[in-house]
C-alpha cells in the first residue's frame, strides 16, 4: 500500500525573507523555528555545511511531535556565504564582525549557498544550491552606512540582497531567490518529484 503523501506544510524558521518566498508561491504553511545548533562546522564545506544545518533543523522541528502525522511535510534551510579567499560567513556577531565580513565581500566575486531540507514520516530530502554574487569596491562609506541601516544583522555574510545591498550587486549568477535564502526553482522542483504536488498545492495545519 502507498505511504501517504503529505499537504500540510511547515516552515521550520522564523525568516521573513522564506516566509516571503512561500507566499508568494501561493503555499499555505505554519511556522514552527528550529532551536537547532547553527555552529559553523571546522573542516566541512559551505555546501556540505548548509545541508547539514537544515537537515539539523528539519529534525529539530521534527521533534515537537512524539510521532510526526502523515500529512505534514516539514522544510528547513540554511543559508551561508563563501569569502572570496574560501572562509565561510555566516551571521555577525556583532557590527565589527559584520564590517569585516563586508570588506572581505568588496570588489570580489563570491559565493552563497542555501541547503533546505524536506522532511516527512515516509523521508528526508536535502538538496544545495549555489549563486554567485560579484560586489562593487565598497568605500567605507559605503559600508559604515549599511551597517547603521542595521540590514546586514541577522543575515549570512552581513547582507540582504534583496534590501539595501543591492546597490552593491554588480553582477550575479544562478538564482537570486537562492541567494535571499530559499532557491524556489530547486524547491519546487524537489517538490514535484518527490510528491507529484506544487507548493501551492500545501496548506497550513489546522492545528500544531
Amino acid at each position: 500500500m502507498p505511504e501517504p503523501i503529505p499537504n500540510k506544510l511547515v516552515l521550520a524558521s522564523a525568516s521573513p525573507r522564506r516566509r516571503e518566498l512561500l507566499e508568494k508561491a501561493g503555499a499555505g504553511f505554519s511556522i514552527r523555528p528550529s532551536d537547532a545548533d547553527e555552529t559553523v562546522l571546522p573542516g566541512i564545506s559551505a555546501k556540505e555545511l548548509v545541508q547539514l544545518l537544515s537537515a539539523r533543523k528539519a529534525k529539530a522541528t521534527a521533534a515537537l511531535w512524539e510521532s510526526l502525522p502523515e500529512e505534514l511535510l516539514i522544510l528547513a534551510a540554511d543559508t551561508v556565504v563563501e569569502a572570496p579567499d574560501g572562509t565561510i560567513l555566516g551571521k555577525p556577531a556583532d557590527e565589527a564582525d559584520a564590517k569585516a565580513m563586508l570588506r572581505s565581500l568588496s570588489g570580489a566575486l563570491h559565493y552563497v549557498y542555501s541547503g533546505f531540507t524536506l522532511l516527512w514520516k515516509g523521508g528526508v530530502y536535502t538538496q544545495s544550491v549555489a549563486s554567485g554574487v560579484r560586489f562593487r569596491s565598497l568605500t567605507d562609506a559605503d559600508i559604515d552606512g549599511y551597517i547603521a541601516s542595521g540590514e546586514p544583522m541577522g543575515k549570512a555574510g552581513s547582507y540582504a540582497i534583496q534590501g539595501l545591498a543591492g546597490a552593491f550587486v554588480e553582477a550575479l549568477e544562478g538564482d537570486f531567490t537562492n541567494v535571499v535564502g530559499l532557491p524556489m526553482p530547486a524547491l519546487e522542483e524537489a517538490i514535484l518529484t518527490l510528491f507529484g504536488a506544487k507548493l501551492s498545492d500545501f496548506t497550513a495545519p489546522e492545528s500544531i
